[in-house]
């Protein structure tokens, strides 16, 4: 997929609060991702109540990230999004670069990230696993947090 011309990041930083529904439209852009109402509304409030980092070209929100703290040693990503025109141009890694940094400042030793499993036939999920497994997450184990028709896939990493 060839990155769009135009795009150009200034800064990855902190959300500020009239920033989340900017967060918002994006996930709703990506039916293919995020496509279950009760989940996107699920994260839009932890997009407010976490820790959210935004990939940022002037007034535009290319990408976005969501990291919560569980205890003194690990940390997950909640929810992630990049601009579907956007994707494969290296914003998802600065924005995971971003929270790594940010989760090691706090001393944290390991990085969760739950997804769509692999005995899923979902296209969509099988590239950001993908993404996820070259980012350094290895599986932990699939299990049926989210029910038998979306089963989870935990993938750790150590910081």
């Amino acid at each position: 997929m060839k990155c769009r011309d135009e795009i150009k990041i200034d800064t990855i930083r902190s959300m500020k609060t009239h920033e989340a529904s900017g967060c918002e439209r994006l996930l709703r852009s990506l039916p293919d991702w995020f496509g279950i109402e009760s989940a996107i509304v699920r994260y839009r409030q932890d997009i407010e109540q976490q820790d959210t980092y935004v990939a940022v070209g002037g007034k535009t929100i290319f990408g976005f990230i969501t990291l919560k703290c569980h205890n003194a040693f690990s940390a997950e990503i909640l929810v992630m999004a990049v601009e579907k025109a956007n994707h494969r141009c290296g914003i998802g890694s600065s924005l995971m670069n971003v929270a790594e940094d940010k989760a090691k400042e706090s001393n944290i030793q390991f990085l969760q990230v739950k997804t769509l499993g692999a005995s899923h036939p979902d296209i969509h999920y099988k590239s950001t696993r993908a993404f996820y497994f070259n980012q350094g997450f290895r599986p932990l184990e699939e299990n049926q947090l989210w029910g038998k028709t979306h089963p989870c896939l935990i993938m750790v990493k150590a910081l």
